[in-house]
Parts: C-alpha cells; structure tokens; sequence
C-alpha cells in the first residue's frame, strides 16, 4: 500500500476511502478552503529539510521525494473529485 501512496502513479479514479475518514456531514467550503490554503502556506514554510526522513503515521520514516508524491497525488486526487 505505501508504494501506492508515495510512489510516482497516480490514484485510480473513483477508489474509495477508509471509512473512519468518510465525511457524512455538511463542511463550509470557505472555512474549508482556508485551512487548505493555510496548511499549504504552513508545509511551504517548514521547508524540504524539515521532510527529510520525517515519520509518517502510517508509513514510517519517509524521504522527501516520498512526501511530495503523498501531498501532491492527496491534493490532486480531491480537485479531480471535485471538478476543480
């Protein structure tokens, strides 16, 4: 499963999520759409050497490379799910 999530292909369309991470509830998109903006400003501010071999929860110590193909492949994968 990590190599699905770090490695360099790109989610397949339409697969699902675990179920404790389904919202089954009303979000506010501006409130929503800042906290987006702002971990993105925050991730951008920490710098590359701040990932380099940090932990992640589920797939333990990761390289930089790694890390970006996860933030990248997780936004990506959410603007296509919604048409952005």
């Amino acid at each position: 499963m990590k190599s699905g999530v770090v490695g360099f292909k790109p989610h397949p369309e339409n697969c699902r999520t675990a179920p404790p991470f389904m919202v089954t509830f009303e979000k506010d998109f501006g409130v929503e759409k800042t906290r987006l903006v702002d971990f993105i400003n925050r991730t951008k501010k920490l710098g590359v050497s701040y990932f380099e071999g940090k932990e992640s929860n589920s797939f333990g110590v990761l390289t930089v490379q790694e890390w970006r193909n996860s933030f990248y492949k997780h936004l990506d994968h959410h603007l296509r799910q919604f048409g952005v």
